[in-house]
């Protein structure tokens, strides 16, 4: 089986890397744009690849004849995205219509990432079919992407996660937990939105998400994330319980306060219960999970 993964530097990319790599029964290729990030090399071949460029997507694409593509690139600073519209269009839509079309001739299996953000967050506890009503151009660029591949005849499944967070190398970005981690580690003051309510998920269940989406040969929308929604001043205080750091640095914000250019929603949250089905999904608790990343960032 040959499998592409795109985004391969970022965190869910090294994810799918390093659990795919050892398969001899898979023919892994790796793309992100610019050198790979990645220590080990072995298992797989890298390609350069930059996904908004049509002509290098075809090009590679008819290289490898993949039966599965595992989506993992996007444009995901959501201030960025209602900033740089352009960008974020060709990255998170445009992209993924340029991997449709040049592997229509291969039957290729298309998995989709795409995030809680393309609802309003008004209720919380999302489940596949409920109605999206996205508040920022990032959420609106994932919704219209899934769209799109909806109105295709490819093989498609879209994941639906929210706030990924892990153990990556040489990361160009940190995540929720890491960031929490460093800056009470280092004694520093944080301030932390107390408002907005969301259900984590740890890379490592999401790219075992993607793997069982491909192997079990499921198709549609699925929700991938933690079972429990908590807030963001939440998180990161579970984070410094665990850890044994002083909480008191960590200051309550509201999200008026922020200033933040894109809206964000209130509170989301999945129903997971058909990625539980079907996926056989089942997801860590935040400190499950910090216990993996403890043994994790031992050996970076």
């Amino acid at each position: 089986m040959k499998i592409l993964i795109t985004g391969s530097n970022g965190l869910l990319g090294q994810k799918l890397l390093h659990k795919l790599r050892l398969d001899k029964n898979i023919d892994l290729h790796a793309t992100s744009i610019g050198d790979n990030r990645v220590t080990v090399k072995e298992g797989y071949a890298y390609h350069s690849l930059d996904i908004t460029n049509k002509q290098e997507v075809y090009d590679l694409i008819d290289k490898i004849k993949p039966n599965v593509i595992l989506n993992t690139a996007a444009m995901t600073n959501v201030d960025e995205c209602e900033i740089k519209r352009d960008e974020c269009e060709n990255l998170n839509i445009n992209s993924v219509k340029y991997l449709v079309s040049a592997s229509k001739d291969f039957n290729s299996h298309i998995i989709h990432i795409s995030t809680d953000f393309i609802y309003d967050g008004k209720k919380g506890f999302y489940s596949e079919e409920d109605k999206a009503n996205p508040l920022s151009f990032y959420g609106l660029s994932k919704l219209r992407s899934e769209d799109f591949l909806k109105s295709t005849d490819c093989k498609w499944t879209i994941i639906r996660t929210i706030v990924v967070y892990g153990v990556t190398e040489k990361p160009k970005k940190n995540n929720i937990i890491l960031w929490a981690k460093k800056s009470l580690e280092e004694g520093k003051e944080i301030s932390v939105v107390k408002d907005q309510f969301r259900a984590p998920t740890f890379a490592e269940d999401l790219a075992d998400a993607c793997i069982a989406a491909f192997k079990k040969k499921k198709y549609g929308i699925f929700n991938v994330s933690s079972e429990e929604i908590i807030s963001i001043y939440d998180i990161v205080l579970r984070v410094a319980k665990f850890y044994n750091l002083n909480t008191g640095l960590i200051k309550k914000i509201s999200t008026k306060d922020l200033n933040q250019r894109a809206v964000r929603p209130y509170k989301t949250g999945f129903v997971l219960n058909k990625a539980k089905e079907l996926l056989n999904y089942s997801p860590h608790s935040i400190e499950e999970s910090l216990i993996e990343i403890t043994k994790q960032l031992k050996k970076i």
